[in-house]
């Protein structure tokens, strides 16, 4: 944690008001992830946390505030995503390492925070404009980056001149985040994780190339 964690009043925390904090901020994400989102209530995560709610509220006005803080964390977390795509090659065998890297890292990102995301998605579908931005933040991570990718191949004419880089690059995030958000689903219809994901990976490199990858 870092920089200067402060009460809702406006004290600024010290170590031990910080452990707390983040102790309720983990205890609080546990339960999110057998618990819907609306059932979760200020003494059941002050209690799991070996604490009581004065306590709660003296760090977060609700548990909606608790659960945008992190969000908010996942979020800063999420935006390391376009590391998988900074300097990498859609050319060649290169370009198929790219789209399988690609794929294993963002599926990868939203099974470890499945149940935060979850409850962005919920309240971004809402029209709460707080929960839509953090999801978009982690989108355009990705999104940006493989825009960017793929107008540089169209500028070296290796893509179709009439292709809108930002209109594929959104098709393929919007894709993974359905994707991503339905791992479990997948199987039910027989298909394995090792499975998914290089035929995940084709779709992706087929968008940005508009070819089959040389493997």
């Amino acid at each position: 944690m870092t920089g200067q964690v402060r009460t809702v009043d406006g004290r600024v925390a010290g170590r031990r008001g910080q452990a707390t904090r983040q102790k309720l901020l983990d205890c609080l994400s546990e339960m999110l992830s057998s618990s819907p989102y609306r059932d979760v209530k200020v003494i059941d995560v002050a209690r799991k946390a070996g604490t009581s709610p004065a306590t709660f509220y003296q760090y977060f006005p609700d548990v909606e505030g608790a659960v945008l803080e992190i969000a908010e964390q996942m979020a800063a977390e999420g935006a390391g995503l376009t590391e998988l795509l900074e300097g990498r090659s859609w050319v060649g065998k290169s370009g198929w390492q790219t789209a399988q890297e690609l794929v294993d890292g963002f599926l990868e990102f939203w099974r470890k925070n499945d149940a935060i995301l979850r409850v962005v998605d919920l309240g971004a579908a809402e029209g709460d404009k707080r929960f839509y931005k953090l999801r978009m933040k982690i989108l355009n991570s990705v999104n940006n980056s493989l825009a960017d990718a793929v107008a540089e191949l169209q500028a070296k004419g290796k893509v179709d001149k009439d292709v809108n880089p930002a209109a594929v690059a959104g098709s393929i995030v919007a894709m993974l985040a359905a994707v991503a958000s339905h791992q479990k689903g997948f199987q039910t219809w027989g298909v394995k994780q090792a499975e998914l994901k290089p035929n995940l990976a084709l779709l992706v490199h087929l968008g940005v190339t508009g070819k089959k990858p040389t493997k």
